[in-house]
């Protein structure tokens, strides 16, 4: 994971500037994993896995204004971001770790991610899903809004394009565009969403859907029972 903490450390101060351009339909894609997001506590505790510069966190602190939110990531850079954002927060924390290799604590009300779990390697995503079901309380949620591969390699290519087109269509500069499409082409690692969803289901999730799909991007939920 060292490349992946060098690669965005290095992108952290720009990072948030450049999101509505990177990502297709941002807004609903964000506020899909918000309405995902659910407890009947006022004040859940919150996990925010590879938080980055707190864009997700924020948009549930809206939502949750008196929870207890803890922020984990392996960039110590893009967390020094999120400690800005969050400075009059008292109720925000931050874990600079390999969450990939380390415990995620507990217990949580509601575990969410937003467009990180992708970066890990197969297995290392499936034994996350199962690290995140055993941290969660019964009742909890995981709310993932990440990126998935086409189901087909005809579909792969026809999202790609789709994707490429958004970002060449933007008021990005050809050297930026160009740095995100090699950052994308050496740092991804997309797996299909039925593999996905059929990881969650392994973890013990008794509940599994996906509320939310725009091609490569995904929002997909999970009760635990």
């Amino acid at each position: 994971m060292e490349h992946i903490r060098n690669a965005f450390d290095s992108i952290a101060a720009e990072y948030d500037a450049q999101r509505q351009y990177v990502i297709p339909q941002m807004d609903q894609y964000y506020g899909a994993a918000v309405w995902a997001a659910e407890s009947t506590k006022t004040n859940p505790a919150i996990l925010d896995v590879g938080a980055g510069t707190g864009l997700l966190s924020a948009l549930m602190l809206d939502k949750f204004p008196a929870a207890e939110l803890t922020l984990l990531d392996i960039s110590e850079n893009m967390l020094a971001v999120a400690r800005e954002r969050f400075f009059d927060r008292k109720n925000v924390r931050y874990v600079v770790n390999d969450y990939s290799r380390s415990d995620l604590g507990g217990e949580f009300d509601i575990v969410c991610s937003a467009l990180s779990i992708h970066h890990l390697a197969t297995e290392d995503k499936r034994l996350l899903f199962k690290k995140i079901f055993r941290a969660l309380l019964p009742g909890g949620i995981f709310v993932n809004a990440d990126q998935a591969d086409g189901e087909t390699p005809y579909f792969r290519e026809r999202y790609l394009e789709y994707w490429n087109g958004f970002l060449q269509a933007g008021p990005l500069a050809e050297s930026e565009c160009a740095e995100i499409l090699k950052r994308r082409n050496s740092l991804d690692r997309n797996e299909k969403l039925s593999l996905q969803l059929s990881w969650l289901r392994e973890a013990g999730f008794a509940d599994v859907d996906v509320v939310y799909r725009n091609r490569t991007f995904v929002v997909t939920v999970a009760r635990k029972g």
